[in-house]
């Protein structure tokens, strides 16, 4: 994956993301994902460059994780990444890939840990 960021304009952490990158001359291909939803196994490979497993890709507060219990330890990877393939207001966001690296920008700066 090239350089991209996974970005809800209506988030001020992903705009915030986004500002940061374009001042340091840095444009990343933006992926409008709740336009159109990343293919299950774009999101395993999003969750392998985070190297922190597939739940950290997962926003616990939003509406659709309770009601498709989400929460259920139980649950395989391949279920949870099918709910965020069908839903994907459920993505974190924003998400920043670099060089094969990938890092939840949260807060924002984090985008530039993968810069240096």
């Amino acid at each position: 994956m090239e350089t991209r960021l996974f970005h809800n304009p209506q988030c001020s952490k992903s705009r915030g993301a986004l500002d940061l990158l374009r001042e340091r001359g840095i444009e990343p291909g933006v992926v409008d994902y709740l336009d159109k939803a990343p293919a299950v196994e774009e999101l395993r490979q999003l969750a392998e460059m985070l190297g922190t497993g597939v739940r950290s890709l997962l926003r616990s507060g939003e509406p659709e994780y309770a009601a498709l219990g989400l929460g259920d330890p139980t649950l395989d990877d391949d279920a949870l990444l099918a709910a965020m393939h069908a839903h994907p207001r459920l993505i974190e966001r924003p998400v920043f890939v670099h060089a094969g690296r990938a890092v939840i920008g949260r807060p924002p700066e984090r985008v530039l840990e993968l810069l240096g």
